[in-house]
This record gives structure tokens, sequence and C-alpha cells, in this order.
């Protein structure tokens, strides 16, 4: 398996990363809502988060797509709280009620390498926009101590260039959402009538960072990045306009695609009818097939496969489990 970009990271362009991100933070301006909120002072931003690294759930995750998860699973860190918030998030818990416990940097850093003394294919950073400090000070330590996995950067698309740029180098693995083809539906779900443009230009950012998706004789990612698109219903993600902005921005034999069908009205989705139920058979499929058709390389979900286990708890699972 290839050696982690961060392996060649001179101890200068550390500093200068972390120097970087702890500016962002200090009158945060980690995340496209640019707050403004003095985190290292304890002020809390739009996100929920402050001056504490928060963390929900450190363990092996073997739900994520297949070259992401393989056979040992995938090294999967939720962060408490989101600078996104959807309306019908499947892990409000830990988004937008805040659970889970703090960490120091020490403590993370043993984390991430007790994920890797179970053999995980990568550590997996779910959310961590509005802790891109903290991480990359963790990280550095863990690394320090022998940690060569590669790092998957798991989030909501909705992501600064700027706060992007700090992970180049660093992260392996992109694993972006693309929610939204048009800005109604992200201002009316997630307040970011933004979303669109923002989220375009980041997934852009991270493209030309880790390139196309590339997978080992093993079956497991270990560069590159791969496109999340989340299937609504009545066609409220507008699936159309992410695909043809793929069409028309990159080659799309070089993107990777995994087409989610597994929405549930959850959280406050009920206060919006349109949401108050599953998606059907019908919208997939259109949807798979408007993906298949511009040609990108397609994970799909098997909709009778799907239940309500892979929604997480998160007030039941905790770090124990790493024991």
């Amino acid at each position: 398996m290839p050696t982690p970009l961060y392996m060649y990271l001179s101890e200068s362009e550390w500093d200068e990363r972390i120097a970087a991100a702890d500016a962002l933070a200090a009158s945060c301006a980690l995340c496209p809502r640019q707050c403004g909120a003095h985190r290292f002072a304890g002020d809390i931003g739009y996100c929920g988060a402050g001056a504490t690294l928060d963390i929900s759930s450190v363990f092996s995750h073997h739900g994520e797509e297949p070259p992401i998860s393989g056979t040992q699973g995938s090294g999967t860190v939720f962060f408490s709280h989101c600078s996104l918030q959807c309306c019908f998030c499947q892990n409000y818990q830990i988004s937008q009620q805040g659970e889970g416990s703090i960490y120091s940097l020490e403590a993370f850093a043993t984390a991430l390498l007790s994920l890797q003394k179970q053999k995980v294919h990568n550590i997996n950073f779910v959310t961590g926009t509005h802790y891109i400090p903290w991480i990359l000070k963790a990280a550095r330590i863990a690394i320090g101590q022998g940690l060569c996995l590669p790092l998957v950067w798991n989030s909501s698309g909705y992501e600064t260039v700027q706060a992007m740029a700090l992970l180049k180098g660093i992260v392996d693995i992109y694993l972006p959402d693309m929610k939204y083809g048009i800005n109604d539906s992200a201002l009316e779900y997630c307040n970011a009538g933004d979303y669109v443009e923002i989220n375009r230009d980041a997934v852009r950012e991270m493209f030309r960072q880790v390139g196309p998706l590339k997978v080992g004789k093993n079956g497991v990612a270990y560069r590159g990045m791969c496109i999340r698109h989340l299937v609504l219903p009545f066609d409220k993600s507008r699936s159309q306009e992410v695909a043809d902005f793929i069409a028309k921005t990159f080659d799309p034999a070089d993107i990777t695609v995994s087409l989610m069908a597994q929405f549930r009205p959850m959280h406050k989705a009920g206060d919006y009818p349109e949401l108050s139920r599953k998606i059907t058979k019908e919208e997939y499929l259109r949807v798979q097939e408007l993906f298949e058709g511009i040609g990108v390389n397609l994970f799909c979900q098997e909709q009778e496969s799907l239940d309500d286990r892979f929604c997480i708890d998160f007030t039941k699972r905790n770090t124990e489990e790493l024991k």
C-alpha cells in the first residue's frame, strides 16, 4: 500500500498548517458560516463547538463504501457538532444535540493508535471541519508515535477552499457530500443558501489534491475522492443538477459517486411534508440511471437490504468498544 501523504510533510510544514488553522479558529472562519466565534476563548460557534475537542464515537466501522470499509473496517471518528445542521440528519444526536465526550489531544492520538492496532484500513474523520486545528495537532502526535494509515476526510461538502488547503498533503481520501443541486433546498433544510457554489468549489479543490479514487490489490482505497449523493423524496436533492456539474467539470470516468438510498424522516424532517417519508424504489432508480448515464464509477445501495439498523444510537455507542 502506498505511503500516506502526510509522511512527506516536513516539521516546518506541520508548524505552518497548525498555525494557519489556529488563526482560522481564533475568530472562527473554519467553515463557510464564518461566525467569528473566539473558539479558543470558549465562545461557541454556529456549529455548537467551543474550545474543547468533543468526540462521540471512535470505532471500526464496516458500513462505509466497500473500498473504505474493506474487510477490516474503517477506523471512524464521529465528532460532535456540525456546521451544516440538516433538518433531516440521521446523526442529529451528535450533530445538533452535542452528544459526546471531551478529549485531550493526547487521548485522541491514543484512540487513533488503538484503531490502528485493530488493523483497520484507514482513519476516517467524520464531520471534522470545525475541529481542524485539534485534528491536525492530535494526528501529528499519533504519527510521531507510529500512526501510518491513510486519512479519510468524510464531510458534508460544505467547506471553504481555504480550510481544505490546510489538509493538502495530509488527507489521502476525500469523501464529500454533494447534497443539493440548487440552493433553494439547501436554504430550506440547512439554512445554507450558498451551499451549491461553496460545495462545488470545495469538491474541485479536493479533486485537485488527490485525484480519482485509487484502490489497491486488496480492494481498499488508498487515495482519491468519492462523492456521496443522498437521494431525497420528490427530488429535493435535485440530482440532475449535481450530475450536470460533474459531467461538465470533470472527466466522469475519473469520478466515483456513492449513491445513497438511506434517507429516513428523522430529527425535524417531519416538519416538512415533502420529507416525511422514505424514498421510493422508483425515485432511487431514476437517479441511478441518471448517474450511470454520465459515465461515473458508481456505488449503489440495495434498498431492499436497508433497514433502520444503520441509524446509530450515539447515546449508547462509545469508545469502550475499542477495548
